[in-house]
């Protein structure tokens, strides 16, 4: 029997990938620690935010988006020692608030060090607790991935997390179509852009750091600039608890 994700069967297709991924980052010792299941840790974690760390787009930032995952600490740790506000997610978006706010200057005052402050248990801790609205205008976001491709399409852990928070953020307007959406994966992470095709929902990715490399994708494709709300499955709304109420928020604000 095939091991499977957490939230497979809701992408067959999507699901053969993200297995063979696991299975080879595991297999071949580039993970570090567990793969399945997880935006996977990887070797080279740190070269790959060092690439991304070297587009004028970044430079220019200075507020960051992250997911909160662990291949994401170098960014989150990059991010704070250039003086950059970063904003991340609650893991899983599980708590009754959905996001956290480290601002460098308030870590230092308290004498928190941003080596801390990067990992998920740390910026759970030490963040500021914010909603969705007081996300401030981004000027650069990473997201976390599973498989990529070098046209820009991306897959997570299927459980779609990312592409809803981005959509949630585009219909409020802090972030917009031009606002770079980049991740950072190992090269055995890269897929053929027939394996990870681009749905309605999805946000293409505008650059791919790996260990190797930093790849840009030219990709222009229409950005969705809001929620669909057919399109959140029933099992979305019982796992984040703020999201019934988020929907009512921002359909009360269309109607306005």
């Amino acid at each position: 029997m095939v091991e499977q994700g957490r939230w497979a069967g809701r992408s067959p297709d999507k699901d053969v990938i993200r297995n063979e991924i696991w299975h080879t980052l595991e297999t071949t010792g580039t993970a570090v620690g567990p793969a399945w299941s997880m935006i996977p840790n990887f070797v080279g974690a740190d070269t790959a935010a060092w690439h991304l760390a070297q587009t004028d787009e970044w430079k220019r930032a200075k507020t960051i988006k992250t997911n909160p995952d662990a291949p994401q600490i170098p960014i989150r740790l990059r991010a704070l020692y250039e003086g950059k506000m970063v904003f991340a997610p609650v893991p899983y978006l599980t708590k009754d608030f959905p996001y956290l706010r480290l601002d460098p200057q308030k870590l230092i005052a308290k004498g928190i060090t941003f080596e801390l402050a990067a990992t998920s248990q740390g910026f759970v801790e030490h963040g500021d607790r914010i909603e969705f609205d007081q996300v401030a205008p981004l000027d650069f976001c990473v997201c976390g991935s599973v498989a990529v491709t070098r046209a820009g399409g991306r897959t997570g852990k299927g459980a779609g997390f990312a592409d809803l928070e981005t959509a949630i953020f585009r219909e409020l307007g802090i972030v917009t179509a031009e606002t770079p959406m980049a991740t950072t994966v190992h090269s055995s992470q890269l897929a053929d852009d027939s394996r990870v095709p681009m749905q309605s929902h999805d946000s293409p990715l505008d650059f791919v750091a790996t260990e190797k490399e930093l790849i840009r994708t030219g990709n222009r494709a229409t950005r969705p600039m809001g929620v669909d709300w057919d399109k959140v499955r029933p099992d979305q709304f019982e796992t984040i608890p703020f999201l019934t109420r988020l929907r009512e928020q921002m359909l009360a604000r269309r109607r306005a």
